[in-house]
């Protein structure tokens, strides 16, 4: 069988203040490339091969379901990407890798299910979602009964977070990434991030949560570029997105001048910027600028998926 996955950019973290009982919540958008491809097949063992970056994340993924179902798996891997540059290679590889497993064995697992089992979607749900759904998603985080405090994904329990809005999102709209030869922020340093920031303030947290409601949502039904990039540009001056571009220094922030709809995904390095026009031009403008910055940097121009995985069995 054969298992094609999105990436995903993460716009934002919605509210990291709690006051009204629930914490998290996030904003991303699934995409084309880069992706995880995979073929996979019954085995004795756990094997994996092919030329990957993350070959012990396959490796270590493929061993929990055997340790907890029995059967062994045979996974050759096409593609991956980079991990730790805010595209989420973890979630989708780990995803992936359970999807074929359930497929293989016929035990029906959601992809929910297999995220809890693979430790993913604790803090965002829009890996899991991206993976499920594809699109333009916002969860909607969660209850502080279940989770007590603030933490990233890779040191939560949670659950993944619930969908409550899903749109196609204009596929006329070109996504450049730009990743310059930078690691995010992951593990220790992560969760000292969280820790040390949080909670946000609450005018941070409503402000953000009025300019998704009334500014970004309607610009994706409506295919309004210019208010969606108002809402994107606004979202790296709040909140913790404001907290996690900060962390470079003015590295990240001296290139959102460069066009009107630029933003970080998740906590770095990779920046975004989405376009109807020009987008050669502009990835070459952002590879230049890391550059003049002594900093290699690959671009990519890609688009939305608005559909989840693809799986052919």
């Amino acid at each position: 069988m054969k298992i094609k996955t999105p990436s995903r950019i993460h716009i934002t973290l919605v509210d990291l203040n709690g006051a009204i009982g629930r914490i998290d919540g996030g904003v991303g958008l699934a995409l084309e490339e880069p992706n995880i491809k995979l073929i996979a097949k019954e085995s004795e063992n756990v094997v994996v091969s092919g030329n990957a970056i993350n070959l012990e994340r396959f490796k270590a993924v493929a061993g929990k379901m055997v340790e907890l179902f029995g059967e062994g798996i045979e996974i050759k891997v096409l593609s991956d990407y980079k991990p730790h540059v805010g595209l989420g290679s973890g979630t989708q590889i780990s995803l992936a890798v359970g999807a074929a497993y359930s497929k293989l064995y016929d035990l029906n697992l959601s992809v929910r299910k297999i995220a809890e089992i693979v430790g993913r979607g604790g803090t965002s749900g829009i890996g899991t979602a991206a993976f499920e759904f594809g699109g333009f998603i916002i969860d909607g985080g969660h209850s502080r009964k279940e989770k007590k405090t603030f933490l990233p994904s890779s040191a939560s329990k949670a659950k993944p977070a619930p969908v409550i809005a899903r749109h196609n999102f204009p596929e006329d709209w070109s996504v450049i990434l730009a990743v310059p030869d930078l690691r995010g922020f992951y593990s220790a340093r992560e969760v000292n991030l969280f820790q040390e920031n949080c909670p946000i303030p609450l005018k941070d947290v409503r402000e953000l949560c009025h300019l998704i409601l009334m500014k970004m949502l309607p610009a994706v039904v409506e295919k309004d570029l210019d208010s969606f990039g108002f809402a994107v540009r606004r979202i790296q001056q709040i909140g913790f997105k404001k907290v996690e571009v900060d962390q470079y220094g003015d590295l990240i922030s001296g290139c959102f001048e460069i066009s009107d709809c630029v933003g970080m995904s998740s906590t770095g390095p990779t920046v975004y910027a989405i376009t109807d026009t020009n987008a050669r031009s502009l990835a070459n403008q952002l590879k230049s600028y890391f550059n003049e910055k002594d900093l290699d940097c690959e671009v990519l121009i890609t688009q939305a998926k608005n559909r989840g995985a693809e799986i052919e069995v």
